[in-house]
């Protein structure tokens, strides 16, 4: 059975369980996306932010997700002034379509558990910017920084 490309790894195809650990590498600039496990309809990453480190206002239509904060604080905002700075084992759930976006406060990265799952409507891999146009995770527009690993410090 061949791999098919998921959204940042490979899909889960073989119906047996997948395990794994939750551990990252640290930074001190940029992020960064590790990939946990993926099937056809849901994904768990972790995400890790450079304090400081955040991204722009924009909405995922086709996809519910989660963020639940492991280490550091992130400030997360919607589009009307919604604010709420979380913490550890604090979480956010977006249905699809939601708009927000966040920041990393405090003095150490964010690190965070990120689960996802296809609403079924459409491409789960589309971001959209606030005027509804397809906004690159990795592009300049959405404040991407590439990540500068932070030599022997690790999530675990």
């Amino acid at each position: 059975m061949s791999a098919v490309k998921g959204i940042k790894g490979p899909v889960i195809q073989d119906k047996k369980p997948k395990f794994f650990k939750l551990a990252t590498q640290l930074l001190d600039d940029g992020r960064h996306t590790q990939p946990l496990a993926e099937t056809e309809n849901l994904w768990t990453w972790l995400r890790v932010y450079a304090t400081g480190g955040e991204n722009t206002l924009h909405a995922h239509p086709h996809e519910d997700h989660c963020f639940i904060v492991l280490d550091g604080k992130g400030i997360f905002y919607g589009p009307n002034g919604e604010q709420k700075e979380l913490g550890r084992n604090e979480g956010l759930m977006l249905p699809a379509g939601t708009f927000y976006w966040f920041h990393a406060a405090g003095d150490v990265p964010l690190v965070m558990l990120r689960c996802g799952a296809q609403d079924g409507k459409g491409d789960r891999r589309e971001r959209i910017n606030i005027d509804g146009n397809p906004l690159h995770g990795e592009s300049k527009e959405n404040k991407y920084r590439p990540p500068v690993y932070r030599e022997g410090s690790h999530y675990e």
